[in-house]
């Protein structure tokens, strides 16, 4: 799947003071990404608060986003859970046109056994009517899905398409661009490692600072995909303080303090839950307010 190859962003849901969905904030986000230049865009993942919309909420984001886009970038829908049943029951009933792949996390808190993963993403794969990208991230779930089982999944079941893959430990990236085949994706799950993992083999990144910053982020990921690591670098170097700023307390808490600076939406999160402290918005809106207006330092230092 060529969608997968780039910058995927995974999406905030914007909230209102009364933590009711900001539809209009969403669809701003939508079209600021859009036209600075990610590749596909991520719905309903931890970034969106998945956990903290029920059903008819859900259909709202997913409505919402689906009519910014209007058919302008590849989606991927997530779906995800610890009740096998449950998911594989979402799964098979979700078969929307307007939706390319689905995003599914290795079930969390349960810990499964490796073959309880495997058989968990069986169950998925078996009925679902979309190509699945499996999403491993030890650090919410709980469990790691290792690279053996990856490549067996990857090997055993031809919609099984790619992985996202959290761990933040380059070696395990390695281990699965190592041994699988040419048309599974590995696609990075970490800011930080984004362009390593490109440059070792990797398709791309599902971010959560793209959104943030996407022309710079994206761009960095396009110079690392055609093997120009110097240019790419130094890209990184300018974004890495907001890689560590916007995690620092928590996501989406971090990424909200962006958009809230961008004026794009309000840093608003939903109970367990909170904004990020003002100290901290203080230091995302000094590092993103350079890359607004390359003088606001200087500007800065001469009000002083």
């Amino acid at each position: 799947m060529k969608q997968l190859v780039g910058t995927g962003v995974a999406l905030v849901t914007p909230f209102k003071e009364d933590f009711s969905i900001d539809t209009a904030a969403l669809a701003r986000i939508v079209n600021y990404c859009v036209d600075g230049g990610v590749d596909y865009l991520v719905v309903l993942g931890t970034t969106g608060e998945s956990v903290t919309l029920n059903k008819a909420e859900k259909l709202l984001v997913m409505d919402t986003i689906v009519k910014a886009n209007a058919g302008r970038l590849p989606l991927v829908l997530g779906i995800g859970g610890n009740s096998t049943y449950r998911v594989a029951h979402e799964v098979q009933a979700f078969q929307s046109d307007d939706f390319a792949a689905i995003l599914s996390v290795s079930p969390y808190y349960n810990k499964p056994t490796q073959e309880g993963i495997y058989q968990h993403f069986k169950s998925l794969s078996e009925v679902a009517k979309k190509p699945i990208i499996l999403y491993n991230v030890p650090g919410r779930t709980g469990s790691n899905m290792l690279p053996s089982t990856v490549l067996r999944l990857a090997k055993d079941f031809d919609n099984i398409v790619g992985i996202k893959e959290a761990s933040g430990d380059m070696d395990q990236v390695k281990a699965i661009i190592n041994g699988k085949a040419d048309d599974f994706h590995v696609i990075s799950g970490d800011d930080a490692t984004a362009l390593e993992t490109v440059l070792v083999g990797g398709s791309g990144v599902i971010s959560v600072i793209g959104q943030g910053l996407p022309a710079e982020f994206s761009q960095m990921i396009r110079l690392g995909l055609k093997g120009e690591k110097e240019e790419a670098l130094k890209l990184q170097d300018r974004l890495a303080l907001g890689m560590d700023l916007i995690f620092e307390e928590g996501n989406p808490a971090g990424i909200k303090s962006i958009f809230e600076t961008l004026e794009l939406c309000s840093a608003e999160v939903r109970l367990p839950l909170v904004q990020a402290t003002p100290a901290l918005k203080s230091k995302i809106k000094a590092f993103v307010m350079p890359f607004l207006n390359p003088n606001y330092v200087m500007e800065t230092v001469e009000a002083e």
